[in-house]
Parts: C-alpha cells; structure tokens; sequence
C-alpha cells in the first residue's frame, strides 16, 4: 500500500491527525500556566477523567499486544484481563477519590513525586528525586513500547520501511501534546477511548460472522481451531503462569499516568460515575480484545493466502482483520483506533515526563523563581526530548510491545503502588519509610527480569518486597504532627464524601 492521498485509509488517518491538532491548539489557548500544562487546572468533569484514565492506560498492547497473544495461545491468555480488570477496579475504589483528597492538602501537588515529597515531609527533597527517576527510567521505556506500537502501525498500513514508520508515528503524538499539554491530552483522550470501543466491538463480530459463513455444513469452530486455546486451564498451565498473569493488576496502584487522572479530577464526588464509565469501558474493551485474537485463529486458518503478515507478527492480528473484512473507508477509521490507543497513551506518558523534569528537578532544584511562561515552554521542551531518547531505545525493528509494556508496568507498580496505597491509608509510614520501600520495589524488578527466577513475573516479588520493606522501615521512625494531623484531616473529608 502506498502514500497515496486518494487512498481512504490514508484519507481517514489525515482527517483524524487533523482533528487532534485542532483540539491540540484549543488546548494550547486554555493553557495559561504548569497546572494547567501538567494537570488541567483539577478541572476534568466524570465522563473526561473516566475515558482518559481508561484511554491513557489501554495503549497499543491492547489492540496489538494482547489479540496477538491471544491469537497465538488462546484464551488462557485471557487472564491477564482478568488480572487487569480487578486491579482498576480496586484502584478506581480506593484510591481515586482518597488520592485526589490527599493531593490537594498535601501542597496542592501536582506530581506523584511532588504528592510523595508533601505527604511525606522531604525536606531534603531526597524521596522527590528518587521518585522523578524511576519515572523517568521506566517511563523511557514504556515510551518506546508506544512509539513501537505507532511505527507497527505505518510500517503494516503503508508498507514504509520500520525506520521512516518510527518517526511518523512518534511525531504525530508529540505534536499534541507539545502544543496542548495536559487538557489536549485528556480531551483528545475521550475521542479516542471512544474510537477505541468501536473498534474492538466491530472487528470481532464481523470475524466471527464471516467465519460463520466460511464454515462447511458440517463444520464447527472446534474442527479448525486447536482444543488447547479453548482452555482457560490448558494442559501445562502452572499455578506461577496464572499468578503471574493475575499480578498484572497489581500494577495498576503505581501508575503514575493513570494516578494523575484521578488528581486532575474536578472534584472526589465526580470518582463514583467516572469509575461506573470507566470500569464499563474497560471491561468490554478487554473482551473485545481477546475476541478478537481468538476469532482470527479460524479466519486466517479459513483464509491462508490473507495469513502472511499474522505469521510474520501475531501482533498485526487486528490491522490485518480489519483491512480483509471491511471496505477502506471504516477500515481507516477502525486503523485510526490503533493509532488513538497509540497516541494516547504515549501522549501521557511523555506529559508525566515532562512534569517530573520540570516541577521535580527543573524549578524544585535550578529554577525556583522560574515564571509560569518559561516552566511551560521547559516542559515542552522536555516532552521532545523524552521522545527523541524513546525513538532511540524503539530502534530495533524486533522489539515486542507487550514484553515492554510488561516491564515498564511492573516497575511502577512495584516502585510506586505499596507506597501509594500505605500512604492513603496508613497513618504510621514515614518518609524514610517511603524511600526504602520505591528503591526495594524498582531494584527487585530489574534484578528479577534479567535473572527470571520461578518464571514468576517481576511484579509479584517487586510489590511485596516494597509494601514489606516501606512497613518495617517506617516502625524505626515516627510520623510528625503535622503528618498525622493531615491524615485525619483527609480521613473525615472521605467520610464526609461516604469514602466513595
């Protein structure tokens, strides 16, 4: 397929790129300093906060990564949607409005580790500067996983070389969020959940329908699909494997681009209906990615001269259905869905980047005077730069989205997510406490991944270590006043909400 423009896909992808710009821009308009560039100036209504936390975290795993695991060993890779949608519903359910509560007393932060220094009274700063550099190790990462996925997308529409796809790909995310900031992310967000559900509601049905159709008399699923990707339990499953799926919902506790979402809220009355919206578009968005992995087992068995580019890359599973069943023009839109589920969550990442470099190190440490103009334009500046070393780690045209996603999702959750949840609930941690706990989190999950002991995923190790660590460390020291005194504070504030 080439760049032509009276190609409808092609057409279809501009006018989408298009739009987001245009939304961009107004974003650009409402931004009048690093609040408002960083976290939306806390003015983000139910139905924003509920699809942008959902759209933010449903990157191109999940209409790449996950049907093609899914295409490739059936539906017992369905737990790790099982995992997934326990852990946000519980994270939606107690910590989303506590959170939003805590961070407005705690300083009005408007970072995780600007929330981690004033919760925790670091005065040194030491907590803030450990936390911003997780951020931005894990977070350089998980970037590249998106600008993988972006450059997946060109080089499998276009049939550009990987190089040119890869730059594509990452410039249409940067140039949003360079312009718009924090609101053009949320609201472009919105859109692209939206997208995102069409997508992986249409391309399943029509699959099955169609294979329905190719089916002989006396055919069934089960004559052309493989016994063992029925099973949920198939034969060789092991207690660590279903373990390990189920922890990705650990991960969800240490997000910090998720976790901005619920601070950016407009109020901790909005988390009630902003958790219905959003657990309803999870859930359905996770089955119609698994569905859609498995319908294209009997399509592509049913269809073997369409099947070259799956066997090349099981993660091209959903472009290459939805360019065989529908016409080029709701193909394009259905392809756009990749796209939106790219850039959304790529767009975030690279704004919780930005603000750690600039509200963490830039005006914590270098610039404190700094004017709100020029905290914005250096937070811009970050975002390129953040994308230039993304761009460079996605080089290698072998690279596996969901193996990134993976890592990049068990360092935060490990790092951040005990600390996060001990922080909201328990009065006792302290900031020594707090330090110890992220470092024990984030070192067991690198040392762990490169030795793969057990076969158990690194977050499970890293999690409990953190929470374990961060209790006993906290026991040796004593919370100020002050800290206590907050905690009350926040604790009748959530009873006065009914604790949401």
């Amino acid at each position: 397929m080439t760049l032509h423009l009276t190609n409808p896909i092609v057409l279809t992808f501009i006018i989408y790129l298009a739009v987001m710009l245009g939304v961009g821009w107004v974003g650009y308009l409402s931004t009048r300093n690093l609040s408002d560039y960083i976290l939306g100036g806390r003015r983000l209504g139910a139905f924003v906060t509920a699809l942008s936390a959902g759209a933010s975290d449903m990157s191109g795993w999940l209409l790449m990564g996950l049907p093609g695991a899914v295409y490739l060993s059936g539906i017992s890779e369905s737990w790790i949607a099982i995992g997934l949608s326990i852990g946000a519903y519980l994270n939606w359910r107690f910590v989303a409005a506590r959170l939003r509560v805590y961070t407005e007393r705690a300083g009005n932060a408007l970072t995780l580790p600007d929330y981690f220094a004033s919760r925790f009274e670091d005065e040194g700063n030491i907590l803030r500067i450990v936390t911003a550099m997780v951020i931005l190790v894990f977070f350089t990462l998980y970037c590249a996983s998106g600008v993988v996925a972006g450059a997946r997308l060109f080089e499998n529409m276009f049939g550009l070389p990987y190089a040119q796809a890869l730059w594509i790909g990452a410039l249409c995310t940067i140039a949003y969020v360079f312009i718009g900031g924090f609101l053009a992310v949320s609201w472009t967000d919105a859109i692209q959940a939206s997208m995102m559900f069409t997508a992986l509601v249409a391309a399943p049905l029509m699959a099955l329908f169609t294979v329905h159709g190719q089916l002989g008399a006396a055919q069934s699923m089960a004559d052309i699909v493989p016994a063992t990707h029925f099973d949920l339990l198939p034969a060789g499953s092991t207690v660590i494997g279903i373990v390990s799926l189920l922890a990705w919902g650990f991960g969800y506790f240490g997000q910090p681009h998720i976790l901005v979402r619920f601070m950016a809220a407009e109020s901790p009355k909005e988390m009630a209906k902003a958790r219905r919206i959003g657990m309803t578009w999870m859930v359905l968005c996770l089955a119609g990615a698994v569905a859609v992995g498995f319908a294209g087992i009997p399509y592509f068995k049913l269809n073997p001269a369409q099947n070259a580019a799956v066997t090349a890359n099981a993660e091209t599973v959903f472009m290459e259905l939805a360019k065989h069943l529908f016409n080029p023009w709701i193909a394009g839109a259905l392809l756009a869905a990749i796209l939106a589920a790219v850039m959304s969550t790529l767009a975030c990442q690279l704004l919780v980047c930005s603000s750690a470099l600039t509200e963490d190190i830039y005006r914590t440490f270098l610039r404190k005077q700094a004017s709100q103009r020029e905290l914005v334009w250096f937070g811009r500046a970050m975002v390129l730069a953040v994308a230039l070393v993304a761009i460079a780690i996605a080089q290698d045209p072998n690279s596996r989205v969901l193996g990134m996603v993976s890592y990049a999702w068990a360092g935060f959750g490990a790092a951040f997510g005990p600390v996060v949840i001990l922080s909201l609930f328990s009065r006792r941690i302290t900031r020594d406490g707090a330090l110890a706990g992220i470092v024990t989190g984030a070192v067991t999950v690198l040392v762990w991944k490169q030795f793969g002991w057990f076969g158990l995923y690194e977050i499970v190790p890293g999690f409990f270590l953190c929470g374990l660590v961060t209790i006993l460390v906290s026991r040796l020291g004593k919370p100020s006043q002050a800290m206590l005194q907050t905690f009350e504070n926040v604790r009748t504030e959530m009873r006065q909400l009914g604790g949401q």
